[in-house]
């Protein structure tokens, strides 16, 4: 990481974000409201306020850690992006020293991984895959009605189905080849994690691009209308939507 990131990084940790006026566990509960109000950024802010009380608080980490992977992956500048990727590593890292079975934790950790892998080269994509299904089973594992493990573990099959030809080679190069993925197992995964989220929109999204892409357009068409028929519950489903609302025109 050159110096200008590397400061930019620090800067995010350290900086005072508010004056300490309440528990850890009040900032905890206020952050879960505001994302349930739609507001990460705000949430992120009181999440980082408990650690600054708490620095041990499980939940504080696990969700400052899931906030920063969300607004990381919106950013459009890379340093930022990167920053914030790099940040919620550090929480998930934290939240797995605390308690390395707790499901929470080994899902931010794999979601971070996840983040980082997208914007890094080939080599680097291919030598996190093995680490995010590893954590992303192990939230399974912990708790196996999570819909968002489940979620992950779909599109974890997804994306490495999808490994383009250098990332393919970059695979057999390191560890002798692509991990065993598939799009059935993508499209399973994603119907179970719906039947634990009936409300999931990504999951509605990407089980439609899972079904177009295995030749299923008919369930594709049915299942991005569902997701368009959804009440927005995350910052981001309007973007899902989008997507969705894209693909489906293509279709029909």
């Amino acid at each position: 990481m050159n110096r200008s990131k590397l400061l930019l990084l620090l800067a995010f940790i350290a900086m005072p974000i508010g004056v300490v006026a309440q528990t850890a566990d009040e900032e905890v509960s206020q952050g879960l409201q505001l994302e349930k109000l739609m507001h990460e950024g705000e949430a992120l802010n009181k999440y980082r306020l408990a650690l600054k009380i708490q620095p041990d608080n499980l939940v504080a980490l696990t969700r400052a850690s899931l906030m920063c992977s969300r607004i990381g992956n919106r950013e459009t500048d890379k340093d930022k992006q990167t920053v914030y990727f790099k940040v919620a590593k550090i929480y998930a890292d934290g939240a797995l020293k605390i308690n390395p079975e707790n499901a929470e934790a080994n899902l931010v950790e794999a979601v971070a991984m996840g983040r980082m892998a997208l914007i890094s080269g080939a080599k680097q994509k291919v030598a996190a895959l093995r680490g995010i299904k590893r954590y992303t089973e192990l939230a399974i594992k912990y708790d196996p009605a999570n819909p968002d493990a489940w979620f992950l573990l779909g599109k974890w099959n997804y994306e490495v189905y999808n490994l383009n030809f250098f990332e393919r080679a970059a695979a057999n190069m390191l560890f002798g080849g692509v991990p065993k993925s598939s799009l059935k197992d993508a499209i399973t995964y994603y119907q179970k994690s719906l039947q634990l989220d009936p409300g999931f929109i990504q999951a509605y999204y990407e089980l439609g691009k899972a079904y177009h892409k295995n030749n299923e357009d008919a369930q594709a068409i049915s299942t991005l209308k569902k997701a368009l028929s959804l009440r927005n519950t995350h910052e981001d489903d309007s973007t899902f939507k989008a997507g969705a609302d894209q693909l489906l025109e293509s279709l029909q």
